[in-house]
């Protein structure tokens, strides 16, 4: 289950990989943003959809002022964030929810108790903070770009 297109996102703050406060309504008055919830750092599929993100992060950036602010929220700690971001060469900012663990994704319906981390959800939120989009993959299975940017360009119109 995830939170439903049209309604507002939940408020939140988190800390990134180099220790900056993020707050949600914050990121969501300066430009749209896109909440990609990431199960474990460092894992293959995770390892894939952070590079495929840096991709669409600097398309993004490349755009226009219209363009999407990408961020990645992971229960894992800010110090295993930071080195996978280098490791990874990513710019943009990795989210740490890691305490009290897992309160934001619990917020964003993208936490699973079972197995204590995030699923693979991602929210597509406006500058009034609505949820436009929303987008959800099986265990072991990306997200695919395509659709981010679909959804994206669809902010434009």
């Amino acid at each position: 289950m995830v939170l439903a297109i049209g309604s507002l996102a939940p408020e939140f703050l988190l800390r990134d990989q180099h220790g900056r406060s993020v707050v949600g309504s914050s990121l969501f008055a300066w430009r749209p943003s896109l909440l990609v919830f990431l199960p474990l750092a460092f894992t293959p599929t995770c390892s894939r959809e952070l590079s495929d993100l840096a991709t669409l992060s600097m398309r993004a950036i490349a755009h226009d002022e219209r363009s999407v602010t990408v961020f990645a929220i992971s229960t894992d700690s800010m110090a295993t964030l930071r080195a996978w971001g280098d490791a990874k060469g990513v710019s943009f900012p990795l989210l740490s929810d890691f305490w009290p663990h897992g309160d934001v994704s619990r917020a964003f319906d993208a936490f699973d108790d079972e197995v204590g981390h995030p699923t693979r959800v991602s929210y597509l939120i406006d500058r009034g903070g609505v949820i436009r989009e929303s987008f959800v993959s099986a265990p072991g299975e990306t997200r695919p770009l395509a659709d981010y940017r679909r959804a994206m360009a669809a902010l434009d119109q």
